[in-house]
């Protein structure tokens, strides 16, 4: 019983950090937000900013990392299988993760699309790890990081307006790109390759 409201406790304090950035960010730049301003906005004292955190840095990538895996998990169900639906919504994923920071931190976004970059395909690369290892694909980890650095690359050529192509577009193309790359990709109609994990 204590455990768990010891959890509980910790997981509303980084809520109200969370939703203190959040009004932070969209006044000042992220650079300009101080630990001080954090903890005033959250009402909470340093000491309890930092059993949570080392730095604002640290939150950054924590929340961000946290952003990318709920997505997927969302879109996904944690289930690991390799269909051309899960692919066209890994796609949605990568759009919907930065709609969400544009969003959220639309005066720091342009700063924070490196670190987004890396969290995202971080993310994606688990989940690819996860589908393919345990279809037992050879070089497993090589298909995982090339399929999530050609996902999020192929959204970001739309968001820096390199390609007028659709989100439909992008999706059809990496789902053509994947299934081409490897003989393991199957439709919609087909039973499903994987199994949840």
């Amino acid at each position: 019983m204590g455990l768990k409201v010891k959890h509980m406790r910790n997981t509303r304090t980084k809520d109200l950090i969370f939703e203190a950035f959040v009004e932070l960010v969209n006044e000042k730049d992220f650079e300009k937000i101080t630990i001080q301003n954090v903890t005033v906005q959250a009402r909470i004292n340093r000491a309890t900013f930092y059993s949570h955190f080392q730095d604002k840095y640290e939150f950054l990538e924590k929340s961000t990392m946290d952003s990318a895996i709920e997505l997927i998990h969302g879109q996904t169900g944690g289930i690991c299988v390799f269909t051309e639906e899960k692919i066209r919504k890994l796609v949605h994923v990568v759009f919907k993760y930065h709609q969400q920071v544009k969003t959220n931190c639309h005066r720091s976004y342009k700063s924070i699309t490196p670190l987004l970059r890396k969290q995202m395909i971080q993310a994606l690369q688990s989940y690819f790890n996860s589908c393919l290892h345990h279809m037992c694909v050879d070089d497993f980890t090589f298909y995982s990081q090339m399929y999530s650095t050609m996902i999020y690359d192929a959204v970001n050529l739309r968001l820096t307006e390199q390609t007028s192509l659709s989100e439909a577009e992008i999706a059809d193309k990496m789902v053509h790109l994947i299934g081409s790359s490897r003989p393991f990709i199957v439709d919609s109609q087909t039973p499903l390759i994987g199994q949840e994990h």
